[in-house]
């Protein structure tokens, strides 16, 4: 337990509280089990070292946070620790990269009803299926989901310019107001454009220039590594799911042809919808449906998307597609708190009411003219006019 804690205090000593992400404040840290899932990189441990940091001054055995996959655990098992953590008056166990572990579902909810005296928050990956383990955790965990950097916190993170976050209804009613007050404080067009290449991860900053590489390399250990731990997946499908990606990077936006790219890919069709389904849920990949319920994992999607523009800059770099761009940029961001779907004359349907266009500056009001509840998210203009809004401001949804 000695070598848990000292790896502990280290991190601890390290993280830095000046920023926090938006669901710092969102998360109900008094409930007994949480759950917090994301793609890798978007924070999650800092998110918990924080908490522990601004809650705790003196966390002594109280509080412990273990990562799972520290070589201790190949040698003790999580029940063994949460069994002398409770001895030595442990109250709030922190646990990070749950994925890394097997068996972690059963084991952490027999330390759940072994403990009612004890605390447990964890996290994992977003390909982590929380209510579908090997225990029944649904009863009993709140999940959260952390999403990377909106383009309102990449400002904040960059910039150290803070501003509140907008609803999707009220950018649409008063768009002019919020981007006048924007922009008497910073050039968005500048940040924005910075942010679709290299914003989108908070460990940006650590190296930009080697940012894309670095990208690459975290979404091959995805595919590589948390894939076929979570979903039992053999290395003939990870070689065919990073061919899939990768054919779908050079095509997005797309509207698959199911049988046409099984062909090209050399699987069945049930494969590829499974495929699919993992990318989504790495997200490595944003599939866009009429299905108002969420994406399932044998449904055929209407749209492909890049899973947030960084990778499109990062696979493609001076050819990226900057119309595949600016509707992967709007969906990754507007998802995270409306439902959105495919829309069959424009390009998105958000809340089962508003119709959504993106283009540039030169995009006209045509497609959407007397529509009611019709709008255009327009690349590259800091002001909008009725009903075209800036593309930039609906990063400020969260």
């Amino acid at each position: 337990m000695q070598q848990l804690y000292t790896v502990f205090y280290k991190q601890l000593s390290r993280v830095d509280t000046g920023f926090k992400r938006y669901l710092y404040d969102e998360i109900r840290w008094q409930n007994r089990l949480i759950a917090i899932v994301g793609s890798r990189g978007t924070g999650k441990t800092t998110l918990l070292l924080q908490h522990i940091k601004l809650n705790y001054t003196n966390p002594g055995q109280e509080v412990l946070y273990a990562s799972l996959d520290n070589l201790w655990f190949s040698t003790h098992t999580l029940t063994y620790m949460a069994e002398e953590f409770t001895k030595q008056g442990g109250k709030v166990l922190y646990l990070d990269e749950v994925h890394n572990y097997t068996g972690w579902s059963r084991e952490i909810k027999n330390i759940y009803d072994s403990y009612p005296e004890l605390k447990i928050v964890f996290t994992g990956s977003s390909l982590l299926e929380v209510y579908k383990g090997e225990a029944d955790l649904s009863r009993r965990v709140i999940m959260y989901h952390l999403y990377g950097l909106s383009f309102r916190e990449f400002i904040e993170y960059e910039y150290g310019e803070k501003f509140t976050t907008l609803s999707f209804e009220q950018i649409l009613s008063n768009h002019t107001v919020y981007s006048q007050t924007i922009n008497s404080r910073i050039k968005p067009l500048v940040a924005f454009g910075e942010y679709l290449r290299y914003g989108y991860f908070p460990y940006y900053k650590e190296d930009k220039e080697m940012y894309p590489l670095r990208l690459l390399s975290t979404l091959n250990t995805i595919i590589e590594q948390d894939l076929p731990a979570i979903e039992r997946i053999d290395y003939y499908s990870v070689v065919k799911i990073k061919r899939l990606f990768a054919v779908l990077a050079s095509l997005v936006p797309y509207t698959p042809n199911v049988s046409q790219l099984s062909n090209d890919i050399g699987i069945t069709r049930i494969s590829l919808l499974n495929y699919l389904y993992y990318l989504s849920k790495a997200e490595a990949v944003l599939l866009l449906t009429k299905v108002t319920t969420g994406i399932k994992q044998l449904t055929k999607p209407d749209k492909v998307y890049i899973g947030n523009p960084n990778y499109a800059y990062a696979l493609a770099g001076a050819d990226t597609n900057i119309g595949s761009v600016r509707e992967s940029f709007f969906m990754n961001q507007v998802r995270v708190r409306s439902d959105i779907q495919f829309g069959n004359e424009v390009d998105f349907l958000v809340s089962e009411k508003y119709l959504i266009e993106i283009g540039g500056k030169n995009k006209t009001k045509k497609q959407i003219s007397g529509v009611d509840n019709a709008f255009v998210a327009v690349d590259n203009i800091e002001f909008g006019y009725g009903n075209q809004i800036p593309l930039w401001l609906f990063g400020f949804t969260y």
